[in-house]
């Protein structure tokens, strides 16, 4: 790779870490309101080591007329979230004495917008802490959407393409209009936060507690300020971050439609109109089996099962009790639930809902040619052609999903975990839920007592999901590093 690319890289890089590191005034600032002001040292180390290494990587200035190809942005990608995870991780380092192997995980589950965490003792925990952690979720959210709208269409990974606007293009002549687009959509993104937080405190939260869980709703990540997650708060709350949930899983690209004229949008969309129906049908026959098999009235088993289903289903993690403790069929209803995702386009990870759809239509031309085999059948989604690329870049991608999640949950049995807990943690690092299964990992407990070998691993799992595993593994291959 040439040493001017590099370079644009590195200042790309920089410019990251300079935000980051302006991302820490936040907590700071947080420590100073509720005087602890003891807590603020480990921060401005952080901030100060964050802030000169973007200096020192931005310093020798970025090259005139330089130009990433599709292949750089593989790299550019990649290297963006690892980075700025193993500087976020200094503050968790620093603040709560923990190993950098603890701090690492839960600044990637942060960034990442996954939700596993080892720490506990949240309700009593520092305010710059939690903080940071929300800080973390909603960066890594809406750096997810811009990827997902602009870089993962334009490297043609896991059918993306389908998804490609003008706004995806990265040349010159729509360059003015993808910066409109992202405009919009980081000003819908921070509207969405503050009016969660208003929603929040209108149900019953305070103030701390409503600005933490709207960044982690609406990103989707599921990081809460207290153990007990959602279950420390009334049904008001409960309801408010459904809601949330919910706008963070749908395409933001279709938000900025809608303010730009197109009030159909939202409604014409066949991954959005799929997405609310499987939603809505699960959270029904779902809540009406809890009602029989519990003791609690209609409403109340379905605002519980509807906030744990939609928590899974967007890949958020925020969660209303301990559900693995509902039987048998609920863990496995909650297993598969952990694979279907949110919208492209959102701040979702999972497979996403569209790649079902896919899946579905080309089932169905595939019955038809058996029953009509010289009959020549148009395959399309939402008006897109299914051509051949696409099709092999769905099925590419989600071959190696599952398998990842293979090589994963065999590599944390391999270190001494039960089944249960290596399945369900490989699946909800994979898939970027937060929440595994069992009394280990499950919705009762963290994954700090996991010996750090397996945290690398469930790490190195949040990066591969969230980036959409094959933007990751190019880089593996000889071929990519020949000029």
């Amino acid at each position: 790779m040439a040493l001017p690319t590099l370079r644009t890289i590195g200042f790309i890089l920089g410019l990251f870490l300079i935000t980051l590191a302006a991302g820490m005034v936040l907590p700071i600032l947080t420590l100073v309101i509720y005087e602890h002001s003891h807590e603020i040292e480990p921060f401005v180390w952080a901030s100060m080591i964050t802030l000169s290494a973007g200096v020192a990587l931005i310093l020798p200035g970025r090259p005139e007329q330089v130009q990433l190809r599709p292949r750089d942005m593989y790299l550019l990608t990649t290297a963006s979230w690892l980075v700025v995870c193993l500087f976020a991780a200094l503050p968790l380092n620093l603040l709560q004495n923990i190993s950098y192997t603890d701090a690492f995980f839960e600044a990637m589950s942060g960034i990442t917008t996954t939700g596993s965490t080892v720490l506990s003792g949240l309700d009593s925990a520092s305010p710059g802490l939690l903080m940071w952690r929300s800080m973390l979720h909603w960066l890594g959210g809406i750096g997810f959407i811009g990827m997902a709208v602009a870089i993962l269409p334009l490297l043609r990974v896991g059918g993306m393409r389908l998804f490609q606007t003008e706004s995806s293009d990265w040349s010159e002549k729509v360059m003015p209009r993808s910066h409109m687009v992202a405009k919009y959509i980081v000003a819908i993104y921070v509207g969405f936060t503050l009016l969660g937080i208003l929603a929040f405190h209108l149900a019953g939260m305070g103030w701390f507690d409503a600005i933490n869980h709207s960044m982690s709703a609406i990103s989707t990540g599921g990081f809460s300020t207290s153990d007990a997650s959602m279950a420390k708060f009334g049904p008001a709350t409960h309801w408010t971050a459904i809601v949330l949930m919910l706008l963070g899983g749908l395409p933001f690209t279709l938000y900025v439609s809608t303010l730009r004229g197109n009030h159909q949008a939202l409604l014409r969309d066949h991954q959005v109109r799929g997405f609310m129906g499987m939603l809505t049908l699960t959270c029904l026959l779902f809540g009406l089996w809890y009602w029989q098999h519990s003791d609690h009235a209609l409403l109340d088993a379905l605002r519980i099962v509807t906030l744990n289903v939609v928590s899974v289903v967007t890949t958020t993690g925020l969660v209303l009790g301990d559900y693995s403790q509902w039987g048998g069929f609920a863990v496995m209803v909650f297993f598969y639930l952990t694979f279907v995702g949110g919208c492209s386009g959102s701040t979702s990870g999972g497979l996403k809902i569209f790649r079902f759809q896919v899946a579905y239509v080309l089932l169905k031309a595939s019955m038809r040619q058996l029953i009509h085999p010289r009959a020549v059948l148009k395959q399309q989604y939402n008006g897109h052609n299914l051509d051949e690329e696409i099709v092999r870049s769905i099925l590419t991608f989600s071959f190696f999903f599952t398998v990842t999640i293979g090589a994963i949950a065999l590599g944390l049995s391999l270190l001494g975990l039960d089944m249960i807990t290596a399945l369900s943690g490989a699946a909800t690092a994979v898939c970027n839920v937060g929440v595994g299964l069992g009394p280990i990992i499950g919705p009762a407990g963290n994954f700090s007592s996991l010996p750090d070998a397996a945290k690398w691993l469930l790490s190195i799992g949040m990066l591969l999901g969230r980036l959409e595993i094959i933007t990751v593994l190019v880089l593996l291959t000889p071929s990519f590093w020949k000029h």
